[in-house]
């Protein structure tokens, strides 16, 4: 893709004006998802206010659109269970800080589920569902360049 990576672990987004597509992998906290299953975020929460995000792309790539939470850690059992009573369909660890330093550009969050709900991620299924992750989100690159591409003309 014509973006430019900010790497693992990354606290906000450099200085632009175009549209960000923030993707990566997440757990699941609808027990419906399963790994490879693509989830777009209609808002991601954090430790503040939470961030609307763009749903426009989430028909063409065949996802699930609802609310991301990202957290500091690791999700346990009974945190993620916490989390789906709040309605929340995953969990990440990056995407709210990324998309509240978007600061007014137009922010999509795709990201591909590794962890079912049932599922703790350290558990020796997460390297093939990992795989499984990582091939959704290679499958969706090519809409998310067309959708940035769109959305810079705009």
């Amino acid at each position: 893709m014509r973006g430019r990576r900010v790497g693992m672990g990354a606290r906000e987004l450099p200085p632009g004006d175009g549209p960000v597509v923030i993707a990566g992998l997440c757990g699941a906290l609808d027990p419906s998802l399963r790994p490879g299953d693509l989830v777009v975020a209609a808002e991601v929460r954090g430790d503040g206010e939470p961030v609307r995000c763009e749903t426009d792309l989430a028909q063409a790539l065949g996802a699930r659109v609802g609310t991301i939470v990202s957290l500091d850690r690791i999700a346990g059992r009974a945190e993620k269970d916490a989390l789906r009573e709040t309605g929340a369909l995953a969990v990440d660890m990056e995407s709210y800080r990324l998309a509240r330093s978007a600061a007014g550009r137009p922010v999509a969050v795709v990201r591909a589920v590794v962890d079912s709900a049932d599922r703790r991620l350290l558990d020796l299924r997460t390297i093939p569902a990992g795989i499984s992750g990582l091939l959704a989100l290679r499958r969706a690159s090519p809409r998310l360049d067309q959708w940035s591409a769109v959305r810079s003309r705009a």
